[in-house]
């Protein structure tokens, strides 16, 4: 607690402290003063003087302490704020500030100066790491540590696409369903490629080689993939594609690795070898067949008991397919790894390098 400001004065024992005012008795006579009472009185003074402008001092340097923590708390936030969204604040920055408050609430003299003195330090260590924290905060608002946009169901794209739902993930970045607003609320999938140089300069290949499928093959008569259109969303490249069914594969998972019909096996090959049959007649190679790679046109099914395997059995109702994910095609004429496909799906030839 801080003293009183004021001092011992010889004249103080003879007068009366009323609110604030000297009241003068009516019994007292003014003594005169000799010359050691003057100089008593003189130091008496310069000592209050000292104290007063000690006591000023210190209220300064707290008061531009204070000052300069709320700049500085003030500064943070906004700074903080800068690197987020708008509307978009860090909970756990924003509570932590919160528990400072509280707890420096209530105190008063020296204590509630070391409150303020810590926030004051505490604050300039974070503003210390800000940078750096905003570079990786104002990253993580579009992408996370591996690339992939951060999107939710309700997020729009290119002003045009809306998200519904999320499809599958994988090395290359995700693919979301999508409802097209300017095409009748029809449903797409979007292919957003992560923002790293090597999945950019594939969905690069990979545009070119559908645009030269889409103009030699524009009713898809082959069964690839039709590319609707493509654009650029925050440095990912974003791909749309007619809505297709399950994989090939996702739909034997889910129907716990029974297999298809023979009837169906038999159409869904034709399809397959005339896909690549026009692949290759334009001088095109996939390099990445593979079941997660041949999509059902409609998955739709129709669900029975069968009691030879004593479960419930899906049957596909409509076989057809397409072939999708031109990332990895490469013209005969360009130069290409000898090492292709993936590991699982890879031929023999590939692996000897007997080709």
């Amino acid at each position: 607690m801080r003293h009183s400001k004021r001092t011992y004065c010889p004249d103080w024992d003879d007068k009366d402290w009323d609110y604030g005012k000297w009241r003068s008795s009516s019994s007292h006579k003014r003594r005169k003063r000799s010359h050691s009472s003057a100089r008593e009185n003189k130091r008496c003074k310069y000592t209050h003087s000292k104290m007063c402008d000690s006591h000023y001092l210190e209220s300064r340097s707290i008061n531009e302490k204070d000052y300069h923590s709320r700049r500085y708390i003030d500064e943070y936030r906004n700074d903080y704020n800068q690197g987020c969204e708008p509307g978009h604040r860090h909970r756990d920055h924003e509570s932590r500030y919160q528990n400072h408050s509280s707890k420096s609430s209530g105190r008063s003299g020296r204590s509630s100066y070391k409150s303020k003195h810590r926030i004051h330090h505490s604050t300039s260590h974070r503003r210390s790491h800000g940078k750096s924290h905003r570079r990786k905060r104002t990253r993580s608002v579009e992408d996370d540590e591996e690339g992939h946009l951060i999107c939710q169901s309700g997020d729009v794209l290119s002003a045009r696409y809306e998200i519904v739902d999320t499809l599958g993930e994988g090395a290359f970045g995700k693919v979301v369903e999508c409802i097209d607003h300017k095409a009748g609320g029809r449903h797409v999938a979007v292919k957003i490629v992560k923002n790293v140089d090597r999945y950019c300069e594939a969905a690069r290949s990979e545009i070119q080689v559908l645009e030269h499928l889409n103009t030699t093959d524009p009713n898809s008569t082959f069964r690839c993939v039709q590319m609707l259109e493509w654009f650029e969303h925050h440095g990912h490249i974003c791909i749309v594609f007619e809505l297709l069914g399950l994989s090939t594969y996702d739909f034997i998972k889910e129907n716990g690795f029974l297999p298809f019909r023979l009837d169906h096996i038999r159409k869904m090959a034709y399809q397959i070898c005339k896909s690549v049959n026009f692949l290759h007649s334009n001088k095109l190679t996939h390099t990445d067949l593979k079941p997660e790679n041949i999509l059902f046109v409609q998955s739709d099914y129709t669900e029975a008991y069968n009691p030879k395997i004593k479960r419930d059995e899906r049957t596909l109702i409509n076989p057809d397919i397409k072939v999708v994910d031109f990332g990895s095609a490469t013209y005969d004429d360009e130069h290409h790894s000898t090492l292709v496909s993936t590991r699982h799906y890879r031929a023999p030839e590939v692996i000897l390098d007997t080709r």
